[in-house]
This record gives C-alpha cells, sequence and structure tokens, in this order.
C-alpha cells in the first residue's frame, strides 16, 4: 500500500539526535507527553499519529504493519533523517519490530515498549472491529481504558484525557489497523533484528503481559528487558521518570 503523510510533532535541536515515538492502537501523538516533555531539551523528538489515527489520513484498510512501517520509512525520507532511534509502543512496538528486522540501517537504537510479536488471535481482533462498527468508539474508549491504566493509577484529568483520545479515535482507522494486529505473527523474525533493543515490560499489562515482552528479549540477540513494577499498558504514562530514564540509558548506547 502506497505511504501516507502521517501528522506529526516535531520538537527539540535541529542538530541533535532524532528519536521517533510511535504509539499504540486507538492513541495519538498526545500519549507520548511525558517523553516529548522530558526527553526534547536532549534530542530531536517526533512523534506521530499511525495513519488511521488523530490527524493523519484515513485510506481505505485493511493496514497491514508493513503499511504503517512504511510510513514512517516515508517520513524519514521527506525530512532527510538517515538514521533515528525508534521507541514503539503496542502498535508502534510491531511497526518498530518490522522496521528492526527489514531497515535496521534506518535505525540507531531500538525501544520495544508494552508489545507481541503475536498479539491476541485474528478471530479476538475480528470481533473487536466489528464491535467499533456497531457500536463506535465510545464502546472502544471505555474498554481500553481498563486495559491501558491500572486500577491504582489516580489522576482523573489523565483519565479523561486519554479516554477522550480513544473515543475521538477514527472507527474506519481503527478497524483497519486491527486486521493489522491479527494478522501478525513475528516471533520467527525475531532472531534477524541485529539492532540494539531495550525491551519494557508494564508487570500489570493485561494487554501485552511481560511474557510476551520476556520472550521478544529472549529472541533479539542484542536486548534486555526492563519491567516496571504496577504499570498496565500505557506504561510511559504510568511510570514516566522510569521509562524516560530507561529511555536515557539506552539511547546512550
Amino acid at each position: 500500500m502506497k505511504p501516507v503523510e502521517v501528522h506529526r510533532t516535531i520538537e527539540g535541536p535541529q542538530d541533535a539526535p532524532v528519536l521517533i515515538l510511535s504509539g499504540s492502537v486507538g492513541s495519538n501523538l498526545d500519549m507520548w507527553l511525558p517523553q516529548r516533555a522530558a526527553l526534547s531539551d536532549e534530542y530531536r523528538v517526533i512523534s506521530y499519529d499511525h495513519r488511521g489515527h488523530g490527524k493523519s489520513p484515513v485510506p481505505a484498510g485493511p493496514y497491514t504493519i508493513a503499511d504503517l512501517a512504511g510510513d514512517v520509512l516515508a517520513l524519514l525520507d521527506q525530512l532527510e533523517i538517515e538514521k533515528a532511534h525508534f521507541c514503539g509502543l503496542s502498535l508502534g512496538g510491531a511497526v518498530g519490530q518490522w522496521l528492526g528486522r527489514y531497515h535496521p540501517h534506518r535505525l540507531d537504537q531500538l525501544v520495544l515498549a508494552c508489545t507481541s510479536s503475536s498479539f491476541a488471535p485474528p478471530e479476538a481482533w475480528a470481533e473487536r472491529a466489528e464491535n467499533v462498527r456497531t457500536k463506535g468508539t465510545e464502546w472502544l474508549a471505555d474498554f481500553s481504558l481498563g486495559r491501558w491504566l491500572s486500577k491504582d493509577f489516580d489522576d482523573p484529568q489523565q483519565r479523561a484525557a486519554i479516554r477522550a483520545m480513544v473515543a475521538n479515535t477514527p472507527a474506519d482507522g481503527y478497524i483497519s489497523c486491527c486486521s493489522a494486529l491479527g494478522s501478525w505473527d513475528f516471533a520467527g523474525e525475531l532472531a534477524e533484528i541485529p539492532t540494539p533493543t531495550l525491551v519494557i515490560a508494564g508487570s500489570e499489562d493485561p494487554a501485552t503481559p511481560p511474557e510476551h515482552l520476556r520472550d521478544i528479549a529472549a529472541a533479539i540477540p542484542r536486548s534486555r528487558l526492563a519491567v516496571l513494577e504496577g504499570a498496565a499498558h500505557l506504561a510511559n504514562i504510568e511510570r514516566p521518570v522510569e521509562f524516560n530514564d530507561l529511555l536515557r540509558a539506552h539511547l546512550l548506547g
């Protein structure tokens, strides 16, 4: 599928190392606000909306992970960036795995957070897509919130913002990404990723449990695993200080 020009923000010094932030299905680039605020003094931080999400175009689906990764490569080409650090969470982590396997020459360091080499079975994603088709993204917002944040996360303002982010995701874009996630099975490719990789899990993540991340870290040759205690799926929001510290240490090599 032809690449689309994704909506993005670019923050930080023009001559600093580039860090790409790639988010979860059902999110937009605002899910990275804690990282953008903390890291844009040190890095040229580029956060973006996947196709079908936020302010990015919503081409006809279904999509594949390769389609989404192609959008990232097109973004790098458009901005004349030869290599960048890449941090992907959930769906963004699948994009990072694909890039690490097939375009490692475009990556400096790779971070895979709260993701999987194989998500739920295709039937589960088809059922979720049908629920969004019939019930809309309001249903999706309530469903996602219970999986993305732990029950102990007590910031009502952030909860409301995350719920609104999901509820405002274009239904057609989300449904098309369900197809991408349902067909994703990358376990057999992980050993071919040469890029130094940090793998981050949330100990309370029901969507991509820690054992999924342990399997990824065990398969990628130059990788290490960190588990953030008490964090659910959006570990970057629930444990921003620890997440950012892990990022900094890994990006410095």
